[in-house]
């Protein structure tokens, strides 16, 4: 990932609370063909090592071996950023359209698990992190002990052994006070978030 300075962040707490409450990570690998696999799994990372499942079904997890290695990406809010939006335009229209951005990159090597304690514990974490803000929570011993082992077989998990972390927060630092303005004017204007709002799936 292509890290400028001004956009470089290197608090690793940051950078683990910005993965925590994004949640999710795409999990990216290279297979035995040389083709590359991708999928997006809920994610926990704690200490040196990023956790998450994805379906049996998905023959991803088949294409990985122990030690294979891994990348996963994180993203956070993004957004089209207008040079309209930059009162500098009206002084010399030296303004470019950008796109601002909050990732982070894990690389490392991956381990599958297919142990359904190990599976257990995975789901039981993500559930009470995901649960934990709500009134009533929902909790694993909530279902039916059959039907949680039966969800339990279909699924397959992942961990990475992290080795390094890139983050990155492209927020238009390299932008004056009175265009940062202009952007945030922008980007909550109304008519924008609709516009953004009507890309997703």
């Amino acid at each position: 990932m292509y890290v400028p300075r001004v956009n470089k962040v290197e608090d690793e707490a940051l950078v683990r609370g910005f993965v925590a409450e994004c949640g999710a990570a795409t999990l990216v690998t290279v297979g035995p063909d040389g083709s590359p696999d991708a999928t997006l799994l809920p994610v926990l990372w704690k200490s040196d090592q990023v956790v998450g499942h994805l379906a049996r079904a998905n023959d991803h997890w088949r294409r990985m071996r122990d030690d294979t290695p891994g990348l996963v990406v994180v993203t956070g809010p993004q957004a089209y950023v207008s040079p309209s939006w930059y009162p500098s335009k009206a002084q010399d229209g030296r303004v470019v359209p950008t796109w601002n951005y909050s990732a982070a990159q894990l690389r490392g090597t991956i381990t599958v698990h297919d142990d359904p304690d190990w599976l257990r514990g995975l789901v039981t974490r993500l559930t009470e992190r995901h649960e934990s803000g709500r009134a009533d929570p929902w909790a694993v011993g909530d279902a039916p002990e059959r039907f949680i082992d039966g969800n339990l077989r279909a699924i397959v998990g992942v961990c990475l052994h992290v080795t390094s972390v890139e983050a990155k927060a492209k927020w238009s630092q390299n932008r004056s006070d009175a265009d940062r303005a202009g952007v945030l004017a922008g980007l909550t204007d109304p008519a924008a978030q609709a516009r953004m709002r009507s890309a997703s799936l």
